[in-house]
């Protein structure tokens, strides 16, 4: 327990089940085991928490009124910024067509109802660990890349100062969120210069976004290049 509370301290959980009784169990396990737990009874309400930041995981029931979590997770995944955020759906639909459905949605995992708390611990870890994992070989690319930069003269990218910001910033892995932390700026406005990128630099996603940066060999500049920029 002491271990995991050194590890998860800063991690976020959103959990979304109708089931009130559930929630509350869940919010309670979760935070003994060092996470920051918060909780929405329905996918819109999730999806109102949303618009202002981005937990590190989602648990989401599938059996809800009005939109299900099969559409809360289409919605998530149809946004730049959720595309990478792991999903857990937690279900009594337990058939393996609905397994497979909501896997095929975008899903990262699926656990059936009624579960045991260790096993679903050890799912979220897992998850974890490999969006972790995921992260550090970005890392290592980008890092890869910079040490492997061509000398020659490029193209400089058609990017605002404050808009390449972000660029590098995506093409790290970080979340909307995570910039929004490191930029000090509102995540809206992280969406808004993420929107314009894609729009002049002809992409569709933030996959597509990081395949550019290393397909084009474009090095991050340093901070002075960044205020030389603005000036």
């Amino acid at each position: 327990m002491k271990k995991n509370l050194e590890n998860n301290k800063k991690k976020k959980i959103l959990i979304v089940d109708d089931e009130s009784s559930l929630r509350i169990l869940l919010k309670k396990n979760l935070e003994l085991e060092g996470y920051e737990v918060k909780d929405a009874n329905s996918s819109l309400e999730a999806l109102s928490i949303l618009e202002t930041e981005y937990p590190d995981l989602i648990v989401s029931d599938i059996l809800m009124p009005g939109m299900d979590g099969i559409a809360f997770c289409q919605e998530l995944r149809s946004k730049d910024s959720g595309q990478l955020v792991p999903f857990l759906f937690l279900s009594s639909r337990g058939e393996l067509d609905d397994r497979i459905l909501g896997l095929s949605q975008g899903a990262d995992d699926y656990i059936n109802k009624p579960f045991e708390m260790k096993e679903l611990v050890a799912r979220i870890e897992n998850l974890l660990q490999r969006y972790h994992l995921f992260r550090m070989e970005i890392q290592k690319l980008t890092d890869k890349y910079k040490a492997n930069i061509e000398s020659e003269d490029r193209e400089p990218l058609p990017l605002t100062p404050a808009e390449e910001r972000v660029f590098w910033e995506v093409a790290q892995g970080l979340t909307n969120k995570q910039i929004s932390e490191h930029l000090f700026i509102a995540p809206r406005t992280v969406q808004t210069h993420l929107s314009k990128i894609m729009r002049k630099l002809n992409l569709r996603n933030r996959s597509q976004l990081v395949r550019y940066a290393f397909e084009h060999r474009y090095q991050a500049p340093t901070e002075q290049d960044m205020n030389e920029g603005e000036a």
